[in-house]
């Protein structure tokens, strides 16, 4: 079938985006679900900052693509051998896929799923090969998903069906906002009720996180950023306080968890700054391959503090989305005020641009 899409033809071009269009929008061909697949029409997708990092070329990509990672939308077809899913389910997609059967995903604890990293990586499906091809060239699908279309195939391990009454543009969110951000507070930070909780970076994953704190019964959450805005709207979102990184680290303040969800070098040492001894430092951000950071190990050490990894919030997607959906409906996760607008598919530049200068929180692409 064809569909629109919007494809990255450029790396690295040149900001601004609004000027330069690495981002075409084309009409693509979509092959029919094949084994364990199924065809989902786009409702809603987020624009975040991993779809910007391909852009700019932070992050090192194929091109042709399809992007767009964080969505939801409505299953209008299932391939052979799907199960547990039905046509007509609205589903939230999720930017890792979770086999269920490798050795990454059957021990105990969390790791990532070692197919669905490969997958990823090599632009392709769970099942392997691509769906999607404009002119007789095949095109890469952004994390297994490819949302910035007005239908998408999808493996089925990349798809968590949701109630549907949940709106759209709020479901979207739950698939990598919330989903990383509350992921990093809850299941790598390992928030206890009653700790105290500082972010990092409040774009729409560092303010997901912070109402995933407040909702879990953190004792204070503290935004922390360089942008008056943002600081601004932390405190409308009812963060205990919202400070700069220099207000932070002058006040002498230490946190129990203390999330970097900004992607920079600085950004991750005063994450580690403001880290309580026994206290655990979590980073999601993703900075250029060739960041580096200095700490000093005894401090490690002599205060038993901990620095973490998460990516996708560390979460099996099926057990968290759940408990986000039920904290949403129970009123203690207001995510539709990460909402800071909604744009159309052709407005995706400049989208760019504007994520770029932290003009916006999470915009949120909507297809007729």
């Amino acid at each position: 079938m064809q569909i629109e899409a919007a494809v990255l033809t450029v790396i690295g071009a040149p900001p601004p985006w609004g000027e330069s269009r690495p981002i075409e929008f084309a009409a693509v061909e979509l092959d029919a679900p094949r084994y364990g697949e199924v065809l989902v029409r786009i409702e809603t997708a987020g624009v975040c900052h991993s779809d910007l990092s391909r852009v700019s070329g932070d992050r090192v990509c194929n091109v042709p693509t399809v992007l767009g990672h964080e969505a939801c939308g409505i299953i209008e077809r299932l391939g052979d051998g799907v199960v547990d899913l039905s046509v007509g389910q609205k589903v939230v997609m999720t930017f890792m896929p979770r086999c269920g059967q490798c050795e990454s995903c059957t021990p105990p604890g969390w790791s990532l799923c070692s197919r669905g990293s490969k997958a990823n990586a090599d632009g392709m499906l769970l099942g392997g090969g691509r769906r999607l091809h404009r002119n007789g060239t095949d095109l890469d699908h952004q994390s297994g998903v490819s949302a910035f279309a007005t239908h998408a195939v999808i493996d089925q391990h990349s798809i968590i069906a949701i109630p549907n009454e949940i709106p759209s543009d709020v479901a979207a969110l739950l698939g990598c906002a919330v989903l990383t951000g509350g992921g990093a507070i809850l299941n790598a930070g390992r928030l206890q009720p009653g700790e105290s909780v500082a972010v990092v970076g409040l774009g729409g994953v560092g303010l997901a996180g912070a109402l995933v704190a407040l909702g879990s019964g953190a004792d204070s959450v503290v935004g922390v950023d360089t942008v008056a805005s943002k600081l601004d709207i932390a405190r409308e979102l009812g963060l205990h306080e919202a400070l700069t990184p220099q207000e932070a680290t002058a006040s002498g303040r230490k946190f129990a968890v203390v999330v970097d969800c900004v992607g920079s070098g600085p950004a991750l040492e005063t994450a580690i700054s403001l880290t309580a001894p026994g206290g655990r430092t979590v980073t999601v951000g993703l900075p250029h391959p060739d960041t580096r950071i200095t700490i000093a190990p005894t401090e490690l050490v002599v205060q038993a503090r901990s620095i973490i990894g998460s990516y996708m919030g560390s979460n099996v997607p099926r057990d968290d989305i759940a408990g986000y959906v039920l904290m949403y409906q129970e009123g203690r996760l207001p995510i539709e005020k990460l909402i800071s607008g909604h744009i159309r598919l052709h407005e995706l530049n400049q989208a760019m641009d504007d994520l770029h200068h932290g003009r916006t929180l999470r915009q949120v692409i909507t297809f007729a």
